[in-house]
């Protein structure tokens, strides 16, 4: 006889959204169960809460087993799914926030200062966070009180601009300045009303 490899059949496998556990698929002896109205019910052995969800023309579905007795809800098996499908979605369209990063210098010239100012509005624009550093180097790093009125100043200019946010305060590091911003569309919203 000869050995000859079988090859492995690959069914068509089509994403079916997230697995979820419900009626008797959950595999817990008891369960936390959470009717339809959102009210708690409290820990209940999974027989009794399969029967509350039948007797309601219901379905019992595990919404997490991370904790012991896993979680589960009293409520239409479908109509969940397609919750859970709706949730993926909005995360995936979501965009990510991006950091983007300024420098600033010690002895840095009024017009770079603007130019920086300029860069950092097309960020916040966009829809990103900034980052503002400015590095001390040597004998900067003794006169830190000079380096936070820099950026403060850069900061007002960046605020007449465009209304920002301050994320993170001003923080020194041993050897720079740190603070990060956003765009302020409350007070985008405001200003326009107000015009």
């Amino acid at each position: 006889m000869k050995n000859t490899l079988r090859k492995k059949r690959r069914y068509n496998q089509r994403n079916r959204g997230p697995r979820v556990r419900a009626n008797e698929y959950i595999r817990a002896k008891e369960v936390r169960l959470i009717d339809e109205t959102g009210k708690q019910i409290g820990v209940i052995p999974l027989e009794k809460a399969i029967q509350t969800a039948k007797e309601r023309n219901l379905d019992l579905v595990q919404v997490t087993d991370k904790v012991d007795p896993p979680v589960c809800k009293i409520v239409e098996y479908g109509k969940y799914l397609y919750q859970l499908q709706k949730k993926e979605k909005e995360k995936k369209t979501t965009k990510r926030v991006e950091m983007k990063g300024i420098r600033l210098r010690f002895n840095i010239a009024p017009h770079d200062l603007e130019t920086r100012a300029n860069q950092a509005e097309k960020f916040l624009k966009k829809g990103n966070l900034v980052k503002i550093e400015m590095i001390l180097r040597g004998r900067e790093k003794g006169l830190g009180r000079f380096a936070r009125e820099k950026i403060n100043k850069f900061v007002q200019t960046l605020d007449e601009k465009i209304p920002i946010k301050i994320e993170s305060s001003l923080k020194r590091t041993p050897n720079k300045f740190i603070m990060i911003v956003s765009r302020d569309q409350k007070q985008e919203g405001k200003s326009k009303e107000n015009t």
